[in-house]
Parts: structure tokens; sequence; C-alpha cells
């Protein structure tokens, strides 16, 4: 998946009944979920909530799911100091505004004044803008020389070597993706700390797991404590140009495919 752009489309949603959003719509699937119509087991169609749109929809059943989940892995509580990285993805997002209502103090990073704003709406107390400031030295500022409790990993290979600068002893990483396949990590720091590193795939977590992260996300949706961002919608016949957008970083937020 290309964080931003949705495993199936808007449409989907809506020709199902009831309303209904899909989870792992693409996992092991052979051609994907391009298309007008796929078959899934009813488990993975979702209700969605009364007074929220298709378009939002289709960013919840990977973006918000994950987030979900990251946030019940760290156990995160009140008051606890959160670092999400890439505040401004379709993930993070979700995860700062998750953080936030477990009342949590959420730090995050971007690359630009535009992204910092996205991630102050969706409630993010302090943003540190990776292109233009040094990030151990910020979180350090923001601590008191302390570290952050927690947190919530985008990218592990690209972070790592921060690590020591940036977390407090017996903090926890909760890892959803990385930007290579191989990491180089200070594993004896590491151990020093007692860090704990909590790895994780949406598409393959547990029936017990998968069950009570949508049970938690769809009552936040329900009671309307969630906001979504659908950046740009195009049409099922211009899927490359979707990808196309979310490559060239031309939008903030969800690409939604709409069919018919």
């Amino acid at each position: 998946m290309i964080e931003g752009i949705e495993e199936t489309s808007a449409s989907f949603e809506a020709r199902s009944a009831p309303r209904s959003y899909p989870t792992n719509g693409q996992w092991k699937r052979p051609y994907g979920t391009a298309a007008e119509y796929i078959v899934l087991p009813s488990v993975q169609a979702v209700h969605l909530p009364d007074g929220t749109g298709f378009a939002e929809g289709a960013c919840l059943g990977i973006p918000a799911l994950t987030a979900v989940h990251a946030i019940r892995l760290a156990k995160i509580e009140a008051r606890a100091t959160v670092l999400i990285v890439g505040g401004a993805g379709a993930v993070a997002h979700y995860a700062i505004q998750i953080a936030k209502l477990r009342g949590a103090r959420v730090v995050t990073t971007v690359s630009g004044d535009a992204k910092a704003k996205h991630a102050t709406r969706a409630g993010a107390d302090e943003v540190i803008n990776y292109r233009t400031e040094d990030v151990a030295e910020r979180v350090k500022a923001l601590t008191g020389g302390r570290g952050v409790d927690v947190m919530i990993e985008m990218d592990l290979s690209g972070d790592a070597n921060l690590y020591p600068s940036i977390l407090r002893p017996h903090a926890s990483v909760v890892i959803y993706g990385t930007s290579m396949s191989t990491a180089t990590l200070p594993v004896l720091w590491l151990m020093q700390n007692s860090i704990t590193l909590r790895f994780f795939l949406i598409y393959d977590i547990s029936e017990a797991d998968r069950s009570a992260a949508i049970a938690e996300l769809s009552d936040l949706i329900q009671r309307g404590r969630l906001l979504h961002t659908v950046a740009r919608r195009v049409a099922l016949d211009d899927i490359a140009e979707a990808h196309e957008i979310v490559e060239r970083g031309e939008v903030i937020g969800n690409v939604v495919v709409d069919i018919g």
C-alpha cells in the first residue's frame, strides 16, 4: 500500500448493503482492489456509521485502523508524551487524534509549514520540522532532557539512530513502517535502557486485536470524534494518476478512487 491511496474506492461501500467499509481488501489478493467489484468475507465489511460519507469510509480500513491498533499497542495513558512520526501522513493524522483523546501530549514531525498546520489541526501539541530543525534537540528541549514515553514509528530504518537522543529509559516504540528492508539499531543502548520495540503489520494482526480495534474506531466515528481528510478524488480510469499524485507529494491527506 502507498500511504494516502486507500485500498478500495468509495463506491465499494456505496454498492454494499448495509453501508460498510472494507478492511484488508487487498491483502494476498491476486489483483488488488482497483476494480469495480471485489468479493470479501462478511467480517471484512465493517458497518459505516451514519453521518460518515463513503469517501471518508474509504480512508478507514487501513490508515485509521493502523492508527488505532498502534495506539492500543502503545498503551498510551493520560499525560504521556508521545512522538508520532510524519504527522501529516494518513496514519499519523489519525494517531495524533486518538492519542490526544487518551489525554497524551503529542509531539510530531513534518516536512513543511502546510503539513505543520495539518498536524496542528489534528491536535498535535508540538510540531517539529525535521528539514529545518534538529529533531533530537527539539525533543530534549520539549521534554526537559527526559525523552518521550512512546514513539509511533513509520520509518524505523530512517529514525533508529535517533532513539538514544529522543527516548526515555523504559520507553516503547510501536513500528508500523520502514523505508528500507533493513535497519541499523543501537542495540546495546536499547538493551541498557530496556526499550520495547513492537512491530506489527495491520494486514496480519489477530482476529481479537482486529475486533477490538474496529470496535474502538467505530465508537470514535459514531461519536464524531475523528477528522477525516480526503484531499483528492479521482476516477478508476485514472488510478495511475492517483498513485503519481501521492508519489509527487502534491496533496496532504488521502486520495480516494471513485467508481462510476
